[in-house]
């Protein structure tokens, strides 16, 4: 096998100074928050940033699943499966009970039907947005490195998804702007996003991104992780209207307010995409922040740019259409 050639990280406009940058002067924290200041409130989190019950959720049986237009099932945090006409795509699998490098310190929390690898399907394209623990688990490439057809990521993620044991040559790394088709009827791009990456002590060392997916006919924005910023307008213009924008609504916090989106936030960018529906992703699993685990979902729906556009709201393993008609209890209200 011909070991694979990663592609220059320099010959991006978006590295700089050895390193990936937003496209908006971006802090990781706010001014004046110390790391110290950050964990000595993740120890003091109250009780109720976890469920104090299993999340209800739906069985399905992903291998049987069909339909002529898209479906999207969540899997909790930012996993989910996009189906289509007998094309599966995943995104950001994560199936493992806590998140690394600490292994037990962030654990899932538990559902009554729980996905893992096993229950997916043949998958068509995988789609890693970038490089942090609660988007690409090692373990969980692991076990779908057989599953998987081909992978698609953003510069410089590339080997540590070969790291798993993926063939390298099944791997394709996008810059911002970028398009590529990995099938008849499907196209891809990666588009900006405002965050980080690193999987360690050292940041901005792999992109980060979010894609727009153009599959048979339909459009969906697979956000992966943003905070909000005038890139989700340029996105819409460019490439909307979306038929559903996947974003992230939660792990929100005041101290850093530039790398993820308040609830508000994510309803308004949904605004700028033109997008239909939004799918709000990015809770329902771990606990990142402080604020309760429930809390971003009743924020982004009694906001007011959500009174404009139709929001899903589907339980963990529930398929949700992009069609608006569908009905979703308000499941995170069961006690």
């Amino acid at each position: 096998m011909i070991k694979k050639q990663w592609r220059s990280l320099a010959s991006s406009s978006n590295y700089k100074n050895n390193r990936f940058e937003n496209l908006s002067p971006t802090a990781v924290t706010a001014e004046g928050v110390s790391f110290g200041r950050l964990l000595r409130e993740y120890f003091r989190k109250p009780a109720n940033v976890t469920p104090s019950y299993p999340l209800p959720s739906i069985k399905t049986d992903l291998r049987a699943l069909y339909s002529d237009t898209p479906v999207i099932t969540w899997f909790g945090h930012s996993s989910y499966l996009i189906h289509c006409k007998g094309t599966n795509i995943l995104v950001d699998p994560v199936f493992s009970s806590s998140l690394a490098p600490v292994p037990g310190l962030i654990k899932a929390y538990p559902v009554t039907h729980a996905y893992t690898a096993d229950d997916m399907p043949d998958i068509d394209l995988m789609i890693i947005t970038h490089d942090h623990y609660d988007h690409l688990d090692r373990k969980t490439i692991t076990q779908l490195k057989n599953k998987a057809k081909a992978w698609y990521t953003p510069l410089g993620v590339g080997g540590n998804i070969a790291g798993c044991g993926v063939d390298g040559n099944l791997i394709t790394e996008m810059d911002w702007w970028e398009t590529e088709q990995p099938l008849p009827g499907i196209t891809l791009t990666a588009t900006p996003a405002r965050h980080f990456s690193g999987r360690g002590l050292r940041r901005g060392v792999s992109l980060w991104a979010s894609f727009v997916l153009e599959i048979y006919g339909h459009r969906i924005f697979v956000g992966g992780d943003s905070g909000y910023d005038t890139h989700f307008k340029t996105i819409g213009e460019k490439y909307g209207p979306f038929d559903m924008a996947v974003l992230e609504c939660g792990q929100y916090n005041p101290h850093w307010p530039h790398i993820h989106m308040m609830p508000e936030e994510t309803a308004q960018a949904a605004l700028d995409l033109r997008a239909k529906m939004l799918l709000p992703v990015h809770w329902g699993k771990f606990t990142l922040a402080y604020h309760p685990w429930n809390e971003s979902i009743k924020r982004v729906l009694a906001s007011p740019a959500a009174q404009q556009v139709q929001i899903a709201t589907p339980m963990i393993g529930e398929p949700a259409s992009i069609n608006p008609a569908q009905q979703y209890s308000r499941w995170w209200l069961t006690e």
